[in-house]
């Protein structure tokens, strides 16, 4: 997780999968056109998040292509971005932005969005996150999609970061980094856990298995 701010204009929150060196130029372009003065587009120039979005995945589509031609080595350049924030005078908004640079929006049909290892994380957000959950809700949910994750796939594993915005701030309500043995992450995952292993134990029984009747 990444954060822009462009003081009186804007504020970006980056979130990276994928290829390191694809996602780590795709940062250093990010952070070197801000601090040029006389480069013709950076995030400080956007009129609106689909702006952002298209420059990141413009820079995204290049890095990837460049890696791709010139290392010819048949490795997987890809990284697939999440963009989202807030410019001035427009509404907060958040992107999913693809390897290739196109890129779509969350929407009441689509209130959520993931990338990195989603398919094991998912379910727990399908069933909960809707255009009305509230942001404390979304970000408890968040993190028992990441412990599920980390459940069934080794190659995730905390820590993870977190952050909350609330439109208009141009800030970051709250922010926090969960280690595994961070006292509220710790806590998370035995009450996840236990009301899991409870709510199982109180599944109807099959017809097999009740007792016969009188």
């Amino acid at each position: 997780m990444f954060v822009f701010e462009v003081p009186g204009h804007a504020y970006y929150v980056v979130l990276t999968s994928g290829n390191l060196a694809t996602s780590q130029s795709i940062l250093h372009r990010i952070e070197h056109d801000l601090q040029s003065p006389n480069t013709a587009e950076s995030l400080a120039t956007m009129g609106d998040m689909s702006d952002a979005a298209r420059y990141v995945g413009q820079i995204g589509a290049g890095i990837k292509n460049f890696y791709s031609h010139e290392l010819k080595q048949g490795a997987n350049f890809d990284c697939s971005v999440i963009l989202g924030g807030q410019i001035q005078g427009k509404p907060h908004e958040i992107f999913l932005i693809y390897p290739e640079g196109n890129f779509i929006q969350s929407s009441p049909y689509v209130p959520f969005l993931q990338i990195g290892e989603i398919k094991y994380g998912k379910p727990i957000l399908d069933r909960i996150i809707n255009e009305n959950t509230s942001l404390e809700r979304a970000a408890r949910c968040a993190m028992v999609s990441l412990d599920s994750t980390t459940r069934s796939n080794l190659t995730v594993a905390p820590p993870f970061d977190l952050l909350i915005y609330e439109t208009g701030t141009f800030r970051a309500s709250h922010r926090a980094r969960m280690e595994l043995n961070s006292p509220y992450y710790a806590e998370l995952r035995k009450c996840w856990g236990e009301g899991l292993k409870s709510v199982f134990d109180q599944l109807p029984l099959f017809d097999w298995e009740l007792p016969p009747g009188p």
